[in-house]
């Protein structure tokens, strides 16, 4: 039996910002991105490593950012700056920390023993990258491995380099790793988003990737560029016409329910429970998404 969904949270839109660099920490307070990942790692050189943490944990501690979930990219535990970026994190007032890496549930489970010995609050989360061969075959045990882990991230860069795949428009090399961690995040009731899209200046091959990513089944999808962030929120966000067929749906189901209809239709298709529990999802995600711009 699969674990039950957490609350619904958009993540149509995640923003990875360099917090080496005090413009890009005041700029993603104006951007429409559901959520920012703040970045010790990919984005940072070593010699910054340390500035970064500062301004990362002040940055996210400011309660400048809105409604939008605010994650932290630590570096790996295996480098020199991993478990003082974690420590740090712990009382940063972000919602997440981003371990990169994540090959087995052990990691996982090391990852929030140093969040918990450094004073996390029981309501930060951890949001795990899969991003190697070995994580993706161990997909099934890194969601299943904490209820405190609730985003799997996909690292296609990395993926790539290790498979010795290529990045192709239609993405086939990734189908494989793609569908093995789908099915551990729904298993378990994770989210998961999609890896970022490195080709900045192909728009079309860009929004080719969102709608496929939707069609699959992920959440959203991580981002190198604000320019990035709007056509993702379109593609992985219910339409007005969408939302209001899930309005009818519900209406029509309850309706019937509460008449004692042993079958019930909208439109002369049948609708079934479960029509009806796809369709409160639509409603909830569309509320939760507007709630981000009160």
């Amino acid at each position: 039996m699969s674990a039950p969904s957490s609350n619904i949270r958009p993540r149509r839109s995640v923003l990875y910002m360099p917090a080496a660099r005090a413009s890009a920490l005041e700029k993603a307070k104006t951007l429409p991105a559901d959520a920012l990942i703040f970045d010790l790692e990919d984005a940072v050189a070593p010699d910054a490593k340390a500035t970064a943490r500062d301004m990362a944990v002040a940055a996210a501690a400011s309660g400048e950012y809105g409604q939008r979930e605010i994650a932290i990219r630590a570096n790996g535990l295996d480098t020199p700056w991993g478990q003082a970026d974690l420590t740090a994190i712990a009382q940063s007032g972000a919602h997440a920390a981003v371990v990169p890496k994540i090959e087995s549930a052990a990691m996982v489970r090391q990852a929030l023993a140093v969040l918990d010995g450094a004073g996390a609050p029981a309501s930060m989360a951890l949001w795990a990258m899969v991003e190697t061969p070995l994580g993706v075959l161990r997909a099934e045990d890194i969601a299943s491995a904490s209820q405190r882990l609730t985003v799997l991230v996909m690292g296609t860069s990395d993926l790539a380099k290790d498979l010795g795949a290529a990045h192709t428009h239609d993405r086939t090399p990734f189908m494989t790793s793609f569908g093995l961690c789908l099915l551990a995040a729904r298993a378990h009731g994770c989210a998961i988003l999609d890896g970022v899209h490195l080709n900045l200046p192909d728009d079309a091959e860009f929004a080719a990737h969102c709608t496929q990513a939707a069609q699959m089944g992920f959440d959203g999808k991580t981002l190198i560029h604000p320019k990035q962030v709007s056509p993702a929120n379109e593609a992985f966000g219910p339409s007005a016409d969408e939302i209001a067929h899930a309005r009818r749906i519900v209406e029509a189901y309850e309706a019937g329910i509460a008449a004692g209809q042993g079958v019930v239709t909208l439109d002369g298709q049948l609708i079934e429970n479960l029509h009806a529990e796809g369709a409160r999802r639509t409603i909830q995600l569309a509320d939760a998404i507007a709630a981000l711009s009160e």
